[in-house]
């Protein structure tokens, strides 16, 4: 290399840092980059970078498992090497696996609640028909309401006697 490229070179290594460097791809297509720890011109040092490129996304669009959980630990720095495909499929197998043992326990406590309810050890959960909450403006109504359903000047203190007591309340 000739020396005008090589000033060339360090001038946009000072001035700019290091290129980014492709780590890996993931098998959604999505790319992950580093650029490595420099200093810069006036002598900040910049620790390391890393980021993902994603395929055809927008911000607002991503999703839950759009990135696999190894390759998002890489990117915040949680682990050091970048994961493998091998790695990353291992991984995927064994949470498919957990899901399935997940569901036949499930399964199983289902049909042994159910032996159980037959043969009367265990007493069946009552069913409570719940129809709002007491503290709302239209509790026990179908909707709500747009009047006030009292107001100071109706509201009589006092007014009510236990029934059975005998007693007149306009003494």
């Amino acid at each position: 290399m000739s020396w005008p490229w090589q000033v060339l070179r360090a001038l946009r290594l000072r001035l700019f840092g290091p290129a980014k460097e492709l780590v890996g791809t993931d098998q959604f297509g999505n790319k992950y980059y580093r650029v490595p720890k420099h200093e810069t011109r006036p002598g900040q040092i910049i620790s390391e970078r890393r980021f993902v490129e994603a395929i055809n996304r927008e911000a607002y669009q991503y999703q839950m498992g759009d990135f696999p959980t190894e390759w998002e630990a890489w990117i915040r720095k949680k682990r050091n090497d970048p994961p493998t495909i091998e790695e990353i499929l291992k991984n995927e197998n064994y949470r498919e696996e957990m899901k399935q043992k997940i569901k036949d326990v499930i399964e199983k406590d289902k049909l042994l609640q159910a032996k159980e309810y037959k043969e009367g050890l265990v007493a069946e959960p009552v069913q409570t028909r719940v129809e709002g909450h007491a503290s709302a403006p239209y509790y026990g109504k179908k909707e709500p309401s747009q009047d006030p359903t009292s107001t100071a000047s109706t509201f009589q203190p006092g007014s009510w006697m236990p029934p059975g007591s005998g007693r007149s309340h306009n003494k």
